[in-house]
């Protein structure tokens, strides 16, 4: 697995890795969680040789214990509690001839789930209704109405599906050299401590991958700030995910807004956007345009289901993912249950995000070293395929609930209220991960760079 995302990199870095704890799982995920992790300190031991902050490349020591904890939940909150994670009427459902997951957390996809079904938002009344119909064709019917569903399917039927196959066919990081005129920000100074200090990153994430992408960046020293629409919120997540970030709110649908937006795409260094593959080009940012207003920025881009075949443009989460390409019913089958069992954790999520992390490392170091600009796109779907590669063959049992010494010494003032933030999984030489400012609510900032 490491090798693959080495070469998907372009990068031979060397990496240790540690506390060689695993989470029971059908697949290797906590292999995966040190595996997507290494590929980000590899790409920052290569970015300090080649800047000359280091005099050789360093290796990359990943704690794997650490490592899969993340890909849980990074923070503690003390004496308060975060939201549940799912909705009401979210998780899987029997239909008459398999089982389906509903994505309802969204207020918009519950409003077209519970559209097509024609039933409140009450899961018994659900159960009933859906036990009656074809997992494919109610399917299809939400994700048509603006919802966000999937039936679960095998890996074999994943397999032959007309967008696994393509999915299959997809590099896991697919790069594109776009021109031999790049410029870097002269305001980027890396030091040892902060190798991405002064770049300046563009954040148009949602749950899950883009924000862990843009965390990790903000961890070795970027301005990131993100941009959310007015009044939209992750309350379950933010906290999590805001870590080192500033966060700002424009209605991109507004003259005023446009012209704040575009003023930031100008003097940005990174965009990383993980909407669906067509929603910036449907807000009039296509590709074009971007480059239109920054012609030398470096473009990162992430969605669920690929970017080629009959579903690149469909709406996606980890978890549907999981059921679409036969991660779930992988392990129904080893779990021995009867119905839809997922991985312990949203790895899928968490690790297509440090994977574009270490993309957008490896395009800026391109970037500084050869003038070349360089984009690349990575997707959900694609990383599952990564890890169906590696069925986990050991028994293990690391829990989800970090252990005291698992924590950094000090406490997170939020404005939630006072949290504990797990140890960074990642050391690469002197250089270790670290923040500058706590998570913070979404439109809590100005913005402006």
């Amino acid at each position: 697995m490491l090798n693959e995302i080495r070469s998907s990199l372009d990068i031979e870095a060397p990496v240790e890795i540690t506390a060689k704890e695993s989470f029971p799982s059908c697949f290797s995920v906590s292999e995966l969680a040190a595996c997507s992790m290494a590929g980000v300190g590899a790409a920052i031991a290569q970015l300090k040789y080649e800047v000359g902050l280091s005099q050789n490349i360093e290796t990359s020591v990943i704690n794997q214990r650490l490592a899969s904890l993340w890909f849980a939940a990074s923070i503690k909150p003390i004496d308060w509690t975060l939201p549940p994670i799912w909705d009401e009427v979210s998780g899987d459902y029997q239909t008459h001839d398999g089982w389906i997951r509903l994505h309802c957390n969204l207020p918009h996809h519950k409003t077209a789930a519970l559209s097509v079904l024609k039933q409140p938002a009450d899961r018994e009344k659900l159960k009933q209704c859906i036990s009656e119909l074809s997992a494919d064709d109610l399917e299809s019917k939400i994700v048509s109405a603006g919802g966000a569903a999937a039936a679960m399917r095998s890996i074999d039927a994943w397999s032959q599906h007309q967008q696994g196959n393509a999915v299959a066919k997809e590099p896991l990081i697919s790069f594109e050299h776009e021109n031999n005129g790049c410029n870097v920000n002269n305001a980027w100074k890396p030091t040892v401590a902060r190798p991405l200090n002064g770049i300046k990153v563009l954040d148009l994430t949602r749950v899950l991958a883009g924000p862990v992408a843009t965390r990790t960046l903000a961890g070795f020293g970027a301005d990131v700030l993100r941009i959310d629409p007015p009044h939209w919120d992750e309350p379950n997540v933010v906290p999590d995910i805001t870590l080192g970030k500033r966060c700002a709110f424009l209605d991109l649908k507004t003259p005023k807004d446009r012209a704040i937006f575009e003023t930031l795409l100008k003097h940005a260094d990174v965009l990383v956007h993980g909407y669906r593959a067509d929603a910036l080009e449907r807000l009039g940012y296509g590709k074009y345009q971007r480059k239109s207003f920054n012609p030398n920025i470096i473009d990162v881009s992430l969605n669920a289901y690929g970017w080629s075949g009959p579903w690149s443009n469909r709406r996606g989460f980890d978890s549907l993912v999981q059921m679409s390409t036969g991660i779930a019913h992988q392990g129904m089958l080893w779990k021995s249950e009867a119905q839809p069992f997922p991985l312990p954790v949203q790895a899928l999520d968490h690790a297509t995000g440090y994977l574009a992390a270490a993309a957008t490392i490896r395009a800026i170091t391109k970037a500084r070293g050869n003038r070349s600009l360089y984009s690349a796109k990575l997707s959900l779907a694609r990383t599952a395929h990564l890890l169906k590669a590696y069925p986990q063959t050991l028994d293990d049992s690391l829990s989800k609930t970090p252990a005291s010494s698992d924590f950094s010494l000090g406490e997170e003032q939020t404005p939630w209220g006072v949290a504990k933030r797990l140890k960074p999984a990642i050391v690469v030489g002197s250089t270790q991960m670290h923040w500058d400012s706590a998570a913070t609510k979404l439109g809590s900032s100005h913005a402006l760079w």
